[in-house]
């Protein structure tokens, strides 16, 4: 192993570590602030596939910690939106440039905060579930993270922030999985395998469970406000840093 696999090794392990922290406590920020770290160093396919797996991981372990919480009746909507949109995508083989990752990652959290409260989706709502896994995994593939986009149909609801972050930690889950399948059809396993050796994915789970768990202790004694004001307006400062990423990486 050379000096520079190992250092490479390190920054992902804490990235992960420090990125999984983050979204056990919000939900969604540290699989933002992830993407563009892994778009720094990996071309788009490589990054997207070793998201999906730490991310899969975050928010499954998520799932499980807090499943008593999850509000399963939207479930089936969602999963049957996710696949329709999985399969209409797989079909035209989309594989979107490093630039409109940066940003779609950058325009996500505006569009959800420009949303007036009277018009927000309520994801109980009849057709919601279906209408959330479609635009969900579209923007999966266009950006590889969506969780802004979840809120826009749980904020405005008076859901206890557990709920919220079960249901998506769960919704998240299914989504990164068909990520994951859909980078590993659209491109090949070599192309993604030369650029993150597998071992790097190993421990990237293991470490994305650690820092889950860790947050849990901090969500528990968040306030419902404090964490619908922290995940809004850190998710804009982050949102605003990938926008201009994507237009220098343009220009």
């Amino acid at each position: 192993m050379t000096v520079a696999t190992t250092l490479t090794a390190v920054i992902l392990v804490l990235a992960v570590l420090g990125t999984s922290f983050l979204s056990g406590i919000f939900g969604m920020l540290g699989g933002l602030i992830l993407m563009g770290l892994l778009l720094m160093v990996l071309p788009v396919p490589a990054a997207m596939s070793l998201h999906a797996v730490t991310q899969m991981t975050s928010n499954g372990w998520r799932a499980l910690l807090w499943y008593r919480l999850i509000l399963w009746r939207v479930m089936p909507g969602y999963i049957l939106g996710s696949l329709v949109a999985f399969c209409i995508l797989t079909w035209i083989s989309f594989q979107p440039p490093t630039a409109w990752v940066y940003i779609g990652l950058g325009l996500v959290p505006f569009l959800a905060v420009a949303v007036p409260p009277k018009l927000a989706p309520d994801i109980r709502r009849p057709f919601a579930p279906l209408l959330l896994g479609c635009i969900v995994m579209t923007i999966h593939v266009v950006t590889g993270v969506s969780g802004a986009l979840l809120d826009i149909f749980f904020f405005r609801t008076d859901l206890d922030r557990r709920q919220i972050v079960a249901t998506k930690a769960f919704s998240q889950t299914i989504g990164h999985f068909l990520k994951l399948l859909y980078f590993t059809l659209v491109a090949t396993r070599a192309e993604v395998d030369a650029e993150v050796p597998l071992w790097i994915f190993g421990i990237s789970i293991v470490t994305a469970m650690a820092g889950t768990s860790l947050a849990r202790f901090v969500l528990e004694r968040l306030s419902n406000r404090a964490f619908q004001l922290w995940t809004r307006w850190l998710a804009v400062a982050i949102g605003g840093i990938y926008l201009l990423r994507g237009l220098a990486i343009m220009l």
